[in-house]
């Protein structure tokens, strides 16, 4: 069973600008930790494939994106090596020329895995998003 995370991050940056880099998903392997490779399979990115490779595992999957102006939303097109099933969201709050970020991730893994260590490890996923995310955003400004 999937439990949902979430953390929230500040980054000193508009939300277009925040919102430019999430959508631009080519470019995450340069910034987003363990991303090696994204192909996007269908424009606006509606979909798009990714390739993780980070501490010795490996995992191609396909999100499928929902856009809006205040973020993103995505699910897992269909079950992976690793993972059974995947939705997330970026939500993003203007704080007046900052951004709040929240990350929502749930995850169902094939690997069994007790709630506490998969919950640390959805822990560790989402706050190095975010900080990657937050240095990425405001290295460009």
């Amino acid at each position: 069973m999937a439990d949902q995370a979430s953390s929230s991050i500040t980054i000193d940056a508009g939300p277009e600008e925040v919102l430019a880099v999430i959508r631009d998903l080519e470019a995450y392997p340069q910034w987003a930790g363990g991303i090696s490779k994204v192909v996007i399979d269908e424009p606006g990115p509606a979909r798009a494939t990714f390739t993780l490779n980070q501490s010795g595992m490996s995992d191609q999957y396909t999100l499928a994106y929902a856009w809006k102006a205040d973020g993103v939303s995505w699910s897992l097109a269909e079950p992976s090596k690793m993972m059974k099933s995947q939705q997330g969201s970026y939500q993003l709050s203007d704080k007046g020329g900052k951004t709040e970020v929240t990350y929502l991730l749930t995850l169902d893994l094939k690997i069994p895995m007790i709630g506490l260590m998969r919950r640390k490890a959805e822990k560790m996923i989402i706050d190095t998003a975010l900080k990657d995310l937050k240095k990425r955003v405001e290295s460009l400004g």
